[in-house]
């Protein structure tokens, strides 16, 4: 039973994997277009942003270091504030991108103004966002200086204000923009072979011949699941490779890691592709489907602007949707190298996705079948 199973699930890949390949026209989309569109995008694509969270450790805790916090507080572009005692809680904010930048105050700042010596204050900015990266660097610099000039009329002190770039030092944009578009075109072309895969039998009269097979909704839905996301792991491993070995983008992480948060990854977008190639009649019908989905997956995946920077309703929304895990979990096992546990908090939304819309796939190929 289970290797009748089997064997009819192989011929349905089968054929899935000719029918993709046998059309020259597939054979660019799938290949040729998404490696021209990474070239294309490293140099193309720029970025703003705006809305700052900070973590702060102030050692000296004293009359002067609260006047320096206060003009951070009172700054239009920062908004939340995390204050840690504890330079792993400081470090962990960072990590965990719940912040973009953190303000470290030793305890002689104070006793440095006093004494009208010069005083170091280390602002640490999450390099792996460059443009947020900079332009957060740029605001507490700018609020450092102004500070520093007040304190300098007045009892001669200077402050040095030390910036340092976690994961990017040299806030390189290509590294940020790289390993975003590895996801991004991951994306489209997942949703692409998907959603056309059920609508393309359908349109070509072939869906019958589905319905009549000894093919259960479960073999189906395996068989239209495996050639999409094989082809998208190939290509995505493909793309991955270009970006290290042409573009120079470090890869800090586990391979092991990445490749299983790929496959979790795709999996919960093949359920999108099939959910929508499920309910179309027709191509044109899938198309129009994938770009109703594709577009506002990724404006709310943290791309373009920050979650933060968001409505709050839309940030809740935002936990729906599987773009902003992947697109987060790509640059962080990339540049930060994420660890298992950050990996995995962050696969959970991923699989559960994936549990949905593959059952709701599922439920309709049976619904169609039945």
């Amino acid at each position: 039973m289970i290797r009748e199973s089997l064997r009819r699930i192989f011929a349905l890949i089968k054929k899935e994997f000719i029918t993709i390949w046998k059309d020259p026209k597939s054979r660019g989309v799938i290949i040729a277009l998404p490696l021209l569109q990474l070239f294309v995008f490293a140099n193309a694509i720029t970025m703003e942003v705006k809305n700052i969270d900070m973590v702060v450790i102030d050692r000296d805790n004293s009359v002067e270091s609260r006047e320096l916090l206060s003009r951070f507080e009172h700054s239009p572009r920062f908004r939340k504030f995390y204050y840690v005692t504890e330079e792993k809680d400081f470090q962990k904010k960072l990590d965990t991108q719940s912040v973009q930048i953190g303000l470290y105050i030793d305890n002689d700042f104070s006793s440095s103004v006093k004494a009208q010596r010069p005083v170091d204050i280390m602002v640490a900015v999450d390099g792996r966002q460059t443009n947020s990266a900079s332009i957060a660097g740029a605001y507490a610099a700018q609020i450092i200086g102004d500070y520093n000039n007040e304190i300098t009329s007045s009892n001669g002190a200077k402050i040095n204000v030390v910036v340092r770039n976690w994961f990017n030092p040299n806030l390189e944009y290509r590294w940020y923009i790289l390993t975003v578009i590895v996801s991004m075109l991951a994306l489209v072309i997942t949703l692409l072979l998907t959603a056309l895969s059920i609508a393309r039998e359908r349109e070509l009269g072939t869906f019958d011949q589905l319905i009549v097979s000894p093919l259960s909704s479960f073999e189906i839905l395996v068989g239209k699941t495996v050639p999409p996301l094989f082809i998208a792991m190939v290509l995505t491993s493909l793309m991955t490779l270009i970006v290290v070995a042409v573009f120079k983008v470090p890869f800090a992480g586990s391979v092991v890691l990445f490749l299983i948060a790929i496959f979790i990854s795709l999996l919960s977008i093949v359920g999108v592709g099939l959910f929508i190639s499920s309910i179309c009649k027709t191509q044109q019908q899938a198309v129009l489907g994938v770009i109703t989905f594709q577009t506002p997956a990724v404006l709310l995946s943290g791309f373009i602007s920050p979650i933060e920077d968001m409505p709050v309703f839309l940030q809740y929304f935002t936990l729906l949707n599987p773009v902003r895990f992947f697109m987060l979990l790509t640059r962080g096992i990339f540049l930060k190298g994420m660890g298992f546990e950050d990996v995995f908090v962050n696969l959970i939304p991923l699989i559960l996705i994936a549990m949905v819309t593959l059952t709701l796939a599922s439920w309709t190929f049976k619904r169609n079948l039945d």
